[in-house]
């Protein structure tokens, strides 16, 4: 049996190798959904190349997508390995690319088998870093395309750190010497097409570095049999996530949830309006309360994206209160027409957004935020153009009440329950919460009934009494439908 290396830049043929889905915070940024924990899937040693390889774009695809990663190469076998000492078992660290076929994504429901593990998808190298000479928290990947840098992680910027990830794998099976782990891709991967020049380069900033590991992308067959598996198929979504963004893609902006036109309904109606036709319906516990714009007859119209507090604890805070925290995560991925609802339990003690993180809203387009919360900076905040609902000032940071947790979910705010997606609106009045499948509905009735109650104050105003206007008897309703017909064939 043969002992020759399989590959010129590995030691061993790796028996396995294994990627982690997401594990930067830039890139869950991106994607819009952070993981609570690490997850994987694996990838054949078949699927190995060299730097300077071609890889192949079958004919009849169009989503190869490149992500440059930073791999490490398990030197000792680690089973049941505690984080402290799992980087003890890493022996190099070197670049790779974790090439994938979007076109063959949809079917493998996140095992990747397909689109990942075709042969030529996982070029390693081409120099490997000793793992005992670098500092694992202080690595850097990039990634070029054609001479542009359009890749650029840390090891700082890591949701998992390699310890983690290490020691959560030995839990389940044996890392194994040789075994190569493909640690994620930060934000800027993208599609390449035939002709592309993709480079992947890993290094300790000023110290040792992989060199940079090169893959040429070329035209390759097709020829996928219907009959023994599923062929090649795009969507938008998988354009989007392949590029990056839908803009990228050259994919014109996602659809509001909001039409213009109900948008616009929304805009005129106050939320008094809005509020008497939900309970009209059912629904009387769809107030955010105690809440108030920084800028008295301020008007808010969006969709809801949630950001969840938990109350502060010290050791939590140092884990999850820094860095690239969910909070910042929120509103660095808000988009355009979107709310930020915070869930912050009532407590006023604390400031939860200030003046840098309105900054991002209204440049990211939000259409404002709302939190149960107090607000930092308040004066500044009043003063940017973007519509912000709470509970009033408070100077402190939030390490003083708050550990800013996830996104993304089913939250708390004010009393009210609030799910990603809810349509938002409030005024001098309050804030309160729509579902989306009836706002068309509720915003024409509160339209009508807008219209019915001036006529009503009208009447009230040249001297009527409210008793039999307000509501209206059969009496007063007829006089109301007869100035309504007049008003309408005079218009027409």
């Amino acid at each position: 049996m043969s002992t020759a290396p399989a590959h010129p830049s590995l030691p061993h043929r790796p028996g396995k190798i294994v990627a982690v889905h997401v594990s930067h915070e830039s890139r869950a940024a991106q994607r819009g959904r952070r993981p609570a924990a690490p997850s994987y899937f694996f990838k054949p040693s078949s699927s190995l190349a060299a730097s300077g390889d071609a890889v192949e774009r079958p004919e009849g695809t169009e989503l190869l997508a490149f992500e440059g990663e930073i791999a490490l190469v398990i030197g000792t076998p680690a089973r049941s390995v505690a984080p402290a000492e799992a980087w003890s078992h890493v022996a190099w660290v070197t670049a790779s690319n974790d090439w994938g076929l979007y076109d063959l994504r949809a079917n493998d429901k996140g095992s990747n088998v397909r689109n990942k593990g075709r042969d030529g998808y996982t070029p390693v190298g081409p120099r490997l870093i000793d793992a005992r000479a670098v500092d694992p928290t202080a690595l850097r990947v990039r990634t070029w395309l054609n001479g542009e840098l359009v890749q650029e992680g840390e090891t700082t910027d890591l949701i998992f750190p390699f310890s983690q990830i290490i020691a959560d794998l030995s839990q389940h099976l044996t890392l194994e010497t040789g075994d190569v782990i493909l640690t994620g891709t930060p934000a800027g991967a993208s599609v390449a097409v035939p002709g592309d020049v993709v480079e992947v380069e890993v290094d300790a900033p000023g110290g040792p570095s992989s060199g940079r590991l090169t893959s040429r992308v070329i035209d390759g067959p097709g020829g996928f049999d219907p009959a023994v598996g599923s062929l090649p198929s795009v969507d938008d979504l998988q354009r989007e996530e392949a590029w990056g963004s839908r803009e990228a893609a050259g994919l014109p902006a996602a659809s509001p949830v909001i039409s213009p036109g109900l948008r616009d309904k929304l805009l005129r109606t106050p939320v008094a309006g809005l509020s008497q036709q939900l309970r009209k319906r059912g629904l009387d516990n769809v107030s955010i309360d105690g809440l108030r714009a920084t800028r008295p007859g301020t008007k808010l119209v969006g969709v809801a994206r949630t950001l969840r507090f938990v109350p502060n604890r010290e050791d939590l805070f140092r884990s999850h209160g820094g860095g690239y925290n969910a909070q910042k995560r929120a509103f660095d991925a808000v988009r355009e027409g979107e709310v930020i609802v915070i869930e912050a339990r009532g407590e006023r003690g604390s400031g939860t957004l200030g003046d840098v993180l309105a900054l991002r809203a209204l440049a990211r387009g939000a259409a404002g935020v709302v939190t149960d919360g107090g607000v930092r900076d308040y004066a500044t905040v009043a003063g940017i153009d973007l519509p912000v609902f709470s509970q009033g000032p408070h100077p402190a940071v939030l390490g003083r009440r708050h550990v800013p947790w996830d996104t993304g979910l089913t939250i708390a705010c004010g009393g009210a329950t609030v799910q990603p997606g809810d349509i938002i609106v409030g005024d001098d009045d309050g804030v309160i919460v729509i579902p989306p499948a009836i706002a068309e509905e509720v915003a024409d009735a509160a339209l009508a009934q807008e219209t019915e109650d001036a006529w009503i104050a009208a009447q009230v105003a040249a001297g009527h009494p409210v008793d039999g206007l307000f509501p209206m008897n059969a009496e007063w309703r007829a006089k109301y439908e007869a100035a309504t017909e007049a008003a309408t064939e005079a218009g027409a």
